[in-house]
């Protein structure tokens, strides 16, 4: 098990968990000015600056688990290197939420596996619902059949999102999995439908 009291990653963050929640009331409080794109391999560090800033919570509902700057570091550069497709939010020069499409090519049917993280101050804003949507239009452009989700059984904001895009829930061993028939479903590409994210902060927000 790896120590999640990382100096790098509280080095990135810069504070508390006090200084997280006010974080969140800031960014809650001003319009959404990123934009949703496929990261590219020159965005390697920014994808690991993004896990490096997750909180603690973000952390365990991202990896099921606690973990620490060295591993979060080489999941990142094992991810671009393994060639993961990551969908990222970018405001400026940060990735500040992602949502990565990992190959399942033990499946008899073209099958990927799904993971999200928002950073703290961003949850419940919708930016996983459109990182949701975007990815799954990528997984169809890519020829995947099926999409597989596993989350913690307390992770409430995934397991919510997973339904809200009709996946196919269970729930085993403290742990939730959710398998999406892209076969079948057509709702995932007209839930979410603007693809642009400037939105205002009094748009609708999910729990994401």
């Amino acid at each position: 098990m790896h120590n999640i009291a990382d100096v790098g990653s509280r080095r990135l963050w810069g504070g508390t968990q006090e200084d997280c929640d006010m974080e969140q009331i800031k960014y809650a409080q001003r319009p959404l000015t990123g934009v949703i794109r496929q990261l590219r391999p020159s965005d390697l560090p920014r994808f690991a600056e993004h896990l490096l800033r997750l909180d603690a919570q973000s952390r365990r509902d991202r990896f099921n688990g606690l973990t620490d700057g060295d591993f979060l570091r080489s999941y990142a550069e094992r991810s671009f290197r393994e060639g993961v497709t990551v969908i990222g939010y970018v405001e400026g020069n940060k990735v500040l939420a992602a949502a990565e499409l990992h190959e399942q090519a033990e499946e008899s049917a073209p099958t990927a596996e799904i993971a999200f993280s928002v950073e703290r101050q961003l949850q419940h804003r919708g930016i996983g619902g459109r990182l949701f949507q975007r990815l799954v239009a990528q997984a169809r452009g890519l020829g995947y059949l099926r999409l597989q989700v596993t989350t913690h059984s307390n992770n409430a904001a995934m397991k919510a999102l997973a339904r809200r895009f009709n996946a196919k829930l269970s729930f085993e061993y403290g742990e939730t999995n959710g398998v999406i028939d892209l076969e079948t479903d057509e709702t995932a590409e007209l839930e979410w439908a603007p693809a642009k994210l400037a939105v205002s902060h009094a748009a609708r927000a999910i729990a994401a």
